[in-house]
């Protein structure tokens, strides 16, 4: 009797064991599955709402533009599964890549010299100008016309800086004293000749803010205003201040020279200007 109850405990206790050491090595198996899965993902941080560049439509959710085909270029040229896109703003971009969420921002990115002392950038793939867009109604032609007038910027952009570095040297502010970079300007203090600046999480809220009049003029790269640009709103005469676009890294990383190699390659052999053509942002 006493080892018929034994046998059955002994039993039990091996089921009990099997189940056990079974939920073990699913859990590890998972776990490692997991981490195969994220580290063969290039993960990029992209634009949603720059037609050209990088859109998300918002019925599929299917991102499309040439900076997007370029990060699917680049994460099978270096061998990843696939690129996982996370939509960013002027502002969360570099937020992201320094919490390592991302592992590069390809999201019309300007280089500048403040910036590549914290992030390594890729070659220029792309060169815009910024400009202002504004209603027809509202009259304003020309830098001079915005003296007075309240301009929509995007956060963590450098549209503002470049806005008042042209006006400057066309004498418009007198009074002012141009700090040298753009890091250390400050836009929310900015109020000479009446110019004052609005800033926005993103490009649509500033275009429903001009079309709302809560402000007059709307200020950022040319390529971007193309999507806002209707028939009712015109380009100001002038266009400044050079936008190169690269892909940024963090300092060091090893994908930096991997990315260098390939944008300098499709630079010279025609592909990425093909990408432009195709996209028709040129």
């Amino acid at each position: 009797m006493f080892n018929q109850i034994f046998k059955k405990m002994t039993k039990k206790s091996f089921s009990l064991r099997k189940v056990v050491a079974t939920a073990i090595c699913l859990a590890v198996v998972a776990m490692f599955s997991g981490c195969t899965k994220d580290s063969n993902t290039l993960k990029v941080g992209v634009k949603s709402d720059v037609i050209g560049f990088g859109f998300k439509d918002p019925v599929t959710g299917i991102y499309s533009g040439l900076e997007i085909e370029l990060a699917e270029m680049i994460a099978d040229e270096l061998g990843y599964d696939h690129a996982e896109f996370t939509t960013v703003t002027s502002a969360s971009r570099t937020e992201l890549l320094d919490a390592g969420k991302i592992d590069c921002v390809i999201a019309t990115f300007t280089i500048t010299e403040e910036r590549k002392k914290n992030w390594d950038f890729s070659t220029s793939y792309f060169t815009d100008a910024v400009t202002v867009l504004v209603e027809n109604a509202s009259g304003i032609t020309s830098l001079e016309d915005l003296t007075g007038k309240t301009i929509g910027v995007a956060k963590g952009s450098t549209s503002a800086f470049a806005l008042v570095t042209a006006m400057a040297e066309k004498g418009l502010f007198p009074d002012y004293t141009l700090p040298e970079t753009a890091e250390d300007f400050d836009v929310a203090s900015f109020a000479q000749a009446g110019v004052t600046f609005i800033q926005f999480d993103d490009y649509p809220a500033i275009s429903n803010a001009l079309t709302a009049g809560t402000v007059d003029a709307f200020c950022v790269d040319k390529s971007i205003l193309a999507a806002y640009k209707t028939d009712a709103r015109s380009y100001i005469n002038e266009q400044f201040a050079p936008q190169h676009y690269g892909i940024a890294t963090k300092k060091g990383a090893a994908l930096s020279a991997s990315i260098e190699t390939l944008i300098t390659k499709w630079l010279s052999d025609g592909t990425i200007n093909g990408l432009i053509v195709k996209y028709g942002i040129n």
